[in-house]
């Protein structure tokens, strides 16, 4: 247990708005005490050893460096941290990639402040956390068979259908009216989720196995 000890936390988000609530949040309880705020993965992995957390609060969906890169990276700087994704996503792929990166808790950014402080406690002790979303996840995934692209979703087809007719990150970035950032990050999950590593191949497997019919 952390005893009296307070514990050190750090905030991952690229979201000022989202960092400011959760320092606000840590103020509240005196055994936890915020050490350091980062707002990419590179800054995280800067900042960890100089701040010395003992528990990371990590977003996932971040440009460049995602949560689950991030978490691994950071991990192998810093082997004694503990991760917890707060998120505001759910997708299997998510929960699945952060978790065996290293996190040791995965909870939706709804989570009320009493349950995040006991979640950071735990980390702490080395006991994880999932919020019941992200476990029932986790139960479904082990009791089906799992066929590439089966779980792709509506947004992901659409962007998959993009990448079949040849449209670059930022050309599908300007036709579905979001950022590229969001794009390279349903890009990167499709290659996940149809076990593929490039554009091309995604390509391949889409029009081979009827995944857009």
């Amino acid at each position: 247990m952390a005893g009296d000890k307070q514990i050190r936390v750090m905030i991952v988000d690229d979201h000022k708005v989202v960092r400011s609530g959760l320092s606000a949040f840590l103020m509240a309880y005196d055994d936890l005490m915020l050490v350091a705020e980062a707002d990419s993965g590179e800054k995280a992995l800067a900042l960890c050893q100089e701040s010395s957390p003992d528990v990371v609060l990590m977003d996932l969906v971040m440009p460049k460096m995602n949560g689950a890169e991030a978490t691994e990276a950071l991990l192998q700087k810093c082997p004694s941290l503990k991760v917890i994704a707060l998120t505001s996503f759910k997708e299997k792929d998510l929960v699945e990639s952060v978790l065996k990166a290293g996190a040791i808790g995965y909870l939706l950014k709804d989570v009320d402040a009493e349950e995040l402080a006991e979640a950071i406690r735990q980390a702490y002790d080395g006991k994880p956390t999932l919020a019941p979303e992200a476990a029932q996840i986790l139960i479904q995934a082990s009791r089906q068979p799992y066929k590439p692209g089966i779980d792709l979703t509506d947004r992901e087809k659409e962007v998959l259908q993009l990448l079949v007719e040849g449209l670059t990150n930022p050309e599908i970035a300007k036709k579905l009216f979001v950022s590229k950032s969001t794009v390279k990050f349903h890009v990167s999950s499709i290659l996940n989720k149809l076990h593929v590593s490039s554009r091309t191949e995604a390509v391949a497997k889409a029009l081979k196995e009827n995944l857009l019919s």
